[in-house]
């Protein structure tokens, strides 16, 4: 099961992986760390030419706040795009801005969570997100 990660903060992609990591789900983990990083991977353009486009990840979890691009814009894309728009997106932020959160649930985010500040908090979130969206949310064969 393929999740990938974006995350700009070398301390909260560090905290986030580390939690996958204790709830056994850092089995197949792709960390980005910039928007438009995360689209060439998802569309299979520049270091990830080779990557096969036709497989989708399970999940992405998906930061606000990128640099180049940022996460409302990544979102945009993914779900105005037919072949993609059925993968999950978590906004995994810190902002618990109304007008972020509602801007970004009018994109089609299928999730907003906001960052626990200590990392058993966190910790436990991840576990929570990987647990639903993983194993009990059912997701379509293609």
């Amino acid at each position: 099961m393929e999740i990938v990660l974006v995350e700009d903060n070398p301390n909260d992609m560090e905290l986030a992986l580390r939690a996958l990591k204790k709830n056994n789900i850092a089995n197949n983990i792709i960390a980005l760390e910039d928007g438009e990083q995360a689209l060439d991977y998802l569309y299979g353009r520049g270091e990830f030419a080779d990557r096969n486009t036709t497989v989708n990840p399970r999940l992405i979890l998906l930061d606000l706040k990128l640099p180049k691009m940022d996460g409302l814009e990544v979102l945009k894309v993914i779900k105005s795009d037919p072949e993609k728009k059925m993968i999950p997106v978590v906004m995994l932020t810190s902002s618990k801005e109304e007008c972020d959160v509602v801007e970004c649930y009018r994109l089609g985010v299928n999730s907003y969570i906001v960052k626990p500040v200590d990392f058993d908090s966190f910790v436990k979130s991840i576990h929570k997100i990987g647990f639903y969206w993983l194993l009990m949310n059912e997701h379509p064969k293609r």
